[in-house]
């Protein structure tokens, strides 16, 4: 492994997507499974978090060009997904007694959750492609 003081932005960034994942998939594993997965959609982030921990620590510690490749593909599906997820959420507010009122985006499902799930694939390839 090489000296932390020579590593580059992009590499830190890389292990920071990665490192944040797992934080992030511990997250989303502990809500969907108190809502009983109910949904199909709420297995991706909890299937994919793991991966992209995986693969964003390895990238991070092992400079490969396929690796590369791989974390950038599995950052672009993630926006996806993402965005998917905010989606259901949102809907998940409105169907909620009450529809879109304050209280329902306070107790419902977390509009903000799958942006930042977004927010981070978008960071890791930034990382990737402006590195």
């Amino acid at each position: 492994m090489d000296n932390w003081t020579d590593w580059s932005l992009q590499r830190s960034v890389v292990l920071f997507v990665g490192l944040a994942f797992l934080l992030v998939g511990i997250q989303v594993t502990m809500s969907h499974y108190r809502q009983n997965f109910h949904h199909k959609a709420m297995w991706g982030p909890v299937l994919s978090s793991p991966l992209f921990f995986l693969c964003g620590v390895i990238l991070a510690m092992v400079r490969v060009g396929w690796l590369q490749s791989l974390f950038a593909i599995l950052m672009a599906l993630g926006v996806l997904s993402g965005l998917v997820g905010f989606y259901y959420h949102f809907r998940g507010v409105g169907i909620r007694v009450g529809g879109y009122e304050a209280r329902n985006f306070l107790i419902g499902p977390p509009i903000i959750m799958p942006l930042v799930y977004t927010a981070l694939c978008v960071l890791g390839l930034l990382a990737v492609y402006k590195g």
